[in-house]
């Protein structure tokens, strides 16, 4: 049989090897040898130094000359009181942060993208990006000002109109949801600009027939937008489902004192204290390497379920 002349042509692309396209598009290629340099460098050479944490690291002795001791340092982490207090708040934190504000981002972007005036719309989406680029120095800082008893401005306010005291930062409970409600004003306003951007992406034709179907614009969220972004939603819940097991070090520290430690130890600064202060540098490895493997394992068995219900998975 012979090929007409476009399946020929179609035929010998498909033979062309790598090198071609390298030749062809060199400039593109030159452009990723940074980037995944970088990832070699940072990401995958550093994988190395996990064998810290099945020996007793010692600097004078240096990595290879380090005493091998298997899962010692495994056991000691895992018979250390102090060590399930940071991963039993670690854990309790994360699991308010994920069920509380996961739907942050997608209510604002909902609500974002049913604004018609696009000035007002502009500078809402700046005021709410904002907060993501402090640091939590300074977050940490301006909420101390508002929210420390007695001189701080909330607490001022309330006394002033004869309501009592809020003690935000000073008792258990209340230290844990200023916690989470201070991370959620942090990120929600970041988190909208993957959902708006998915949003985008749905064809306008649907709205238009939804429309002239006499939906009203609840409906148009119902059954347009929402499963529109479905597919975004469900990769960034098992994204944050894998950092579930992780800590922000600069938050924990930054918001948390003495007077609430109880519930402000997270394993980020049980690693800062039991490990770098001590110089317990096969401790932390230890603990670095669990937290990764936890993360795994939940990134993988949630991806599993959302492909067994029907929705695209992650990998």
């Amino acid at each position: 049989m012979e090929l007409k002349p476009t399946a020929h042509k179609t035929v010998k692309s498909m033979k062309k090897g790598f090198m071609y396209y390298v030749k062809r598009d060199w400039q593109l290629y030159l452009l990723l040898i940074i980037p995944i340099a970088m990832v070699i460098v940072f990401k995958y050479f550093p994988m190395a130094g996990l064998l810290i944490a099945f020996k007793d690291y010692k600097i004078l002795k240096g990595f290879m000359g380090s005493e091998w001791v298997g899962f010692k340092n495994f056991v000691e982490i895992f018979s250390n009181k102090d060590f399930y207090r940071a991963l039993r708040n670690t854990l309790t934190l994360n699991g308010l942060d994920l069920l509380l504000g996961f739907p942050m981002p997608i209510i604002l972007a909902l609500m974002l993208n049913e604004i018609r005036s696009l000035w007002f719309k502009k500078i809402n989406q700046t005021l709410l990006y904002l907060p993501h680029f402090l640091s939590w120095v300074i977050i940490a800082g301006v909420a101390y000002q508002l929210l420390q008893p007695g001189t701080g401005l909330v607490n001022v306010l309330l006394r002033n109109m004869g309501l009592k005291e809020v003690p935000f930062l000073t008792e258990n409970t209340h230290w844990v949801f200023t916690y989470v409600f201070i991370g959620i004003w942090q990120s929600m306003g970041w988190g909208t600009i993957i959902y708006l951007a998915s949003i985008t992406s749905i064809n306008p034709e649907l709205y238009d027939s939804a429309t002239i179907d006499g939906a009203g614009r609840w409906g148009k969220i119902r059954y347009i937008t929402l499963p529109g972004i479905r597919s975004t939603i469900t990769m960034l819940l098992i994204i944050n489902l894998g950092r579930i097991m992780g800590s922000s070090f600069e938050r924990a520290h930054s918001l948390g004192n003495p007077i609430v430690k109880e519930v402000s130890s997270v394993i980020a600064t049980y690693v800062y204290s039991a490990g770098i202060q001590a110089q317990k540098y096969s401790l932390t490895t230890a603990v670095g390497l669990f937290q990764s493997v936890v993360g795994l394992i939940l990134v993988l068995v949630s991806d599993w379920i959302s492909k067994k219900i029907g929705d695209e998975g992650l990998l």
